[in-house]
Protein backbone atom coordinates (compact mmCIF):
# COMPACT_ATOMS: atom_id res chain seq x y z
CA UNK A 1 0.00 0.00 0.00
CA UNK A 2 1.65 3.68 -1.06
CA UNK A 3 0.58 6.71 0.97
CA UNK A 4 0.80 10.07 -0.40
CA UNK A 5 1.31 13.05 1.45
CA UNK A 6 -0.65 15.78 1.39
CA UNK A 7 0.30 18.79 -0.92
CA UNK A 8 1.23 22.13 1.35
CA UNK A 9 -1.07 24.44 0.12
CA UNK A 10 0.64 28.04 0.15
CA UNK A 11 -0.75 30.68 2.25
CA UNK A 12 -1.55 33.71 0.18
CA UNK A 13 0.34 37.28 1.56
CA UNK A 14 -1.85 39.27 3.74
CA UNK A 15 -3.35 41.69 2.05
CA UNK A 16 -3.18 45.55 3.68
CA UNK A 17 -6.73 46.32 4.67
CA UNK A 18 -9.25 47.48 7.10
CA UNK A 19 -9.02 43.98 9.04
CA UNK A 20 -5.52 43.37 8.71
CA UNK A 21 -4.82 46.80 10.14
CA UNK A 22 -7.38 46.42 12.93
CA UNK A 23 -6.31 43.32 13.71
CA UNK A 24 -2.85 44.75 14.16
CA UNK A 25 -3.71 47.73 16.49
CA UNK A 26 -5.66 45.43 18.48
CA UNK A 27 -3.18 43.12 18.76
CA UNK A 28 -0.62 45.99 19.75
CA UNK A 29 -2.93 47.68 21.87
CA UNK A 30 -3.92 44.92 24.14
CA UNK A 31 0.01 44.97 25.08
CA UNK A 32 -0.04 48.06 25.55
CA UNK A 33 -3.13 47.54 28.03
CA UNK A 34 -1.41 44.98 30.17
CA UNK A 35 1.85 47.44 30.79
CA UNK A 36 -0.64 50.07 31.86
CA UNK A 37 -3.07 47.80 33.74
CA UNK A 38 0.58 46.80 35.78
CA UNK A 39 1.10 50.55 36.39
CA UNK A 40 -2.77 51.38 37.62
CA UNK A 41 -3.53 53.10 34.25
CA UNK A 42 -5.99 53.32 31.23
CA UNK A 43 -5.18 53.61 27.30
CA UNK A 44 -7.26 56.94 27.40
CA UNK A 45 -4.97 58.05 30.01
CA UNK A 46 -1.67 57.44 28.50
CA UNK A 47 -2.61 59.03 25.54
CA UNK A 48 -3.67 62.38 27.91
CA UNK A 49 -0.16 61.74 29.42
CA UNK A 50 1.73 61.58 26.25
CA UNK A 51 -0.10 64.86 24.48
CA UNK A 52 0.70 66.68 27.33
CA UNK A 53 4.71 65.50 27.45
CA UNK A 54 4.58 66.12 23.83
CA UNK A 55 3.09 69.41 24.36
CA UNK A 56 6.16 70.42 26.25
CA UNK A 57 4.93 69.00 29.47
CA UNK A 58 2.30 72.09 29.75
CA UNK A 59 -0.69 72.47 27.59
CA UNK A 60 -4.21 74.65 28.04
CA UNK A 61 -6.95 72.21 28.68
CA UNK A 62 -9.15 73.51 25.84
CA UNK A 63 -5.76 72.24 23.42
CA UNK A 64 -5.39 69.22 25.27
CA UNK A 65 -8.96 68.48 25.18
CA UNK A 66 -9.28 68.95 21.50
CA UNK A 67 -5.99 66.96 21.01
CA UNK A 68 -7.17 63.69 22.40
CA UNK A 69 -10.91 64.13 21.58
CA UNK A 70 -9.29 64.12 18.32
CA UNK A 71 -6.71 61.47 18.20
CA UNK A 72 -9.13 58.92 19.90
CA UNK A 73 -12.21 59.96 18.24
CA UNK A 74 -13.81 59.71 21.28
CA UNK A 75 -16.66 62.27 23.34
CA UNK A 76 -15.38 65.33 24.57
CA UNK A 77 -16.74 64.48 27.81
CA UNK A 78 -15.18 61.02 27.90
CA UNK A 79 -12.30 63.07 27.65
CA UNK A 80 -12.65 65.62 29.73
CA UNK A 81 -13.48 62.60 32.08
CA UNK A 82 -10.09 61.33 31.86
CA UNK A 83 -8.36 64.97 32.47
CA UNK A 84 -10.18 65.25 35.80
CA UNK A 85 -9.18 61.36 36.65
CA UNK A 86 -5.70 62.50 35.84
CA UNK A 87 -5.87 65.34 37.75
CA UNK A 88 -8.03 63.58 40.87
CA UNK A 89 -4.76 60.86 40.65
CA UNK A 90 -2.55 63.79 40.96
CA UNK A 91 -0.76 63.03 37.38
CA UNK A 92 -1.82 66.36 35.95
CA UNK A 93 -2.11 69.68 37.94
CA UNK A 94 -2.95 73.22 37.38
CA UNK A 95 0.17 74.95 35.67
CA UNK A 96 0.96 77.60 37.92
CA UNK A 97 2.08 79.94 35.64
CA UNK A 98 -1.28 79.80 34.04
CA UNK A 99 -4.48 78.84 35.00
CA UNK A 100 -5.80 77.12 32.02
CA UNK A 101 -3.11 75.62 31.38
CA UNK A 102 -2.57 71.84 32.38
CA UNK A 103 1.01 70.19 33.20
CA UNK A 104 2.19 67.26 34.46
CA UNK A 105 3.26 66.29 37.98
CA UNK A 106 6.40 64.14 38.92
CA UNK A 107 3.91 60.68 39.18
CA UNK A 108 2.60 61.90 35.95
CA UNK A 109 5.86 61.92 33.90
CA UNK A 110 6.96 58.67 35.93
CA UNK A 111 4.28 56.90 35.19
CA UNK A 112 4.41 57.96 31.55
CA UNK A 113 8.33 57.16 31.02
CA UNK A 114 7.83 53.78 32.82
CA UNK A 115 5.19 52.78 31.01
CA UNK A 116 6.65 53.75 27.86
CA UNK A 117 10.16 52.14 28.70
CA UNK A 118 7.98 48.89 28.84
CA UNK A 119 6.41 49.38 25.76
CA UNK A 120 9.10 50.02 24.24
CA UNK A 121 11.08 46.92 24.73
CA UNK A 122 7.53 45.13 23.14
CA UNK A 123 7.74 47.37 20.26
CA UNK A 124 11.46 46.20 19.78
CA UNK A 125 10.66 42.67 19.55
CA UNK A 126 7.59 42.96 17.33
CA UNK A 127 9.38 45.13 14.73
CA UNK A 128 12.48 43.03 15.12
CA UNK A 129 13.68 42.21 11.38
CA UNK A 130 11.12 43.94 9.45
CA UNK A 131 13.33 45.90 7.14
CA UNK A 132 13.75 50.12 7.63
CA UNK A 133 12.40 50.15 3.72
CA UNK A 134 9.21 47.84 4.72
CA UNK A 135 8.24 50.25 8.19
CA UNK A 136 8.71 53.33 5.90
CA UNK A 137 5.95 52.37 2.89
CA UNK A 138 3.82 51.06 6.29
CA UNK A 139 4.22 54.61 7.88
CA UNK A 140 3.27 56.17 4.42
CA UNK A 141 0.77 54.04 3.64
CA UNK A 142 -1.45 54.49 7.27
CA UNK A 143 -0.84 58.02 7.00
CA UNK A 144 -2.67 58.00 3.94
CA UNK A 145 -5.26 55.91 5.50
CA UNK A 146 -5.28 58.39 8.48
CA UNK A 147 -6.22 61.31 6.49
CA UNK A 148 -8.45 60.01 4.29
CA UNK A 149 -10.42 58.92 6.97
CA UNK A 150 -10.36 61.90 8.88
CA UNK A 151 -11.38 63.77 5.60
CA UNK A 152 -14.38 61.39 6.25
CA UNK A 153 -15.23 61.79 9.05
CA UNK A 154 -15.09 66.17 8.57
CA UNK A 155 -17.91 65.78 6.16
CA UNK A 156 -19.96 63.40 7.93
Amino acid sequence: MTTTAPTAVPTPAPTGNARAIALAHYAGRALLEGVLARHGATFHQSVTLRAVLAAGESIGRDQLLAEVTGSLKAEESLVGSVIEELTAAKLLEQDPAQASRVRLTAAGRELYQSSAAETAEISARLYAGIPAEDLATVGRVLALVTERANAELAGA
